[in-house]
């Protein structure tokens, strides 16, 4: 199989049929043998009778549909370890993302590059300070704490080496941070500019509330890439300046008793710097616990902490 393409959905039953005869077009003209799977993530809206009709229709054609809704990731994560290609296109099922930009995204994996990834350029432009400000800086914001310049990560469409598409392990809301996950596998990643489109029909399905969990996942895969192997440089760190704040808070407030005689009994800021000690100590205990666990987790398994690209 050359080309998988994977779409992710849920709820996007007027959208389906467009899609897919989009698809439909630009596979064929790229000559290449290819499948399309679809990825029901549990939709309630009877898009999966549409699903039935096109796969009757296209040979080409695979559906996975989940026992639930479970997440734009695990959908995506879904495809991308069931997808037979050695090119894998991951493509939004709302009709946002253009199929004709696809040959672009496959042309720069021929060329070399693990993983093509689109950047919206267009996208928000008439939602200046509302929407598009806001991305632009939150896109920033994780390209400096990953490591990874580029300016949209929250796009969809992308595409993967075969292999690197199987080898990636997706949790939680991870598919915004894919390309910094790949990256740490030593993935060379491009960005290319897409096609932004209005969606024919259905809601979106993302609300004020995914900034939180975006702040908190940015967080986790910064943890993740850099310091999963190496917990006690975090939490020790931090535990031993909280505990040197304290040993120093206490040294003052000994001095103040010792030397110059101040009553220390109604005042809070001696339990506050015992405070500090203790949970600087359990801040650097939880760093050795962690590094323990992180040597048990990769001897156990046999996971390596590292990946090799070729070998001579």
């Amino acid at each position: 199989m050359d080309v998988s393409i994977v779409v992710p959905l849920f709820n996007e039953r007027d959208n389906l049929a467009p899609l897919h005869q989009e698809l439909d077009c630009v596979m064929r003209r790229l000559n290449r043998s290819y499948e399309i799977i679809f990825v029901d993530d549990g939709s309630t809206d009877g898009g999966g009778q549409v699903l039935r009709e096109i796969k009757a229709r296209d040979h080409h054609v695979r559906v996975m549909r989940l026992a639930r809704n479970s997440g734009q990731t695990a959908a995506l994560a879904c495809g991308l370890q069931h997808a037979a290609g050695t090119v894998v296109v991951a493509i939004d099922g709302d009709g946002e993302n253009d199929p004709a930009d696809i040959p672009r995204l496959i042309a720069k994996i021929d060329e070399g590059f693990d993983l093509a990834s689109g950047w919206r350029t267009e996208r928000w432009r008439s939602a200046r300070f509302t929407r598009r400000l806001p991305s632009i800086v939150a896109n920033a914001l994780i390209a400096r704490m990953t490591g990874v310049e580029l300016h949209d990560f929250g796009c969809t469409l992308k595409a993967y080496r075969g292999d690197l598409a199987r080898r990636l392990m997706l949790y939680g809301e991870m598919h915004r941070f894919v390309p910094a996950i790949a990256a740490e596998q030593g993935a060379r990643i491009v960005e290319v500019p897409v096609n932004f489109r209005a969606r024919r029909a259905g809601r979106s399905k993302y609300g004020p509330g995914r900034i939180v969990r975006t702040i908190l996942d940015l967080i986790t895969v910064k943890f993740l890439t850099s310091y999963s192997t190496r917990p006690i440089q975090v939490f020790g760190l931090i535990g031993l300046l909280m505990g040197a704040l304290g040993v120093l808070w206490t040294a003052i407030l000994v001095f103040e008793k010792v030397v110059l005689g101040a009553s220390l009994s109604r005042r809070p800021a001696l339990l506050l710097a015992i405070l500090l000690i203790v949970v600087g100590v359990q801040l650097v205990s939880i760093g050795l616990i962690g590094e323990m666990l992180a040597r048990t987790y990769h001897e156990s398994q046999g996971k390596p902490i590292y990946v090799v690209k070729e070998e001579f």
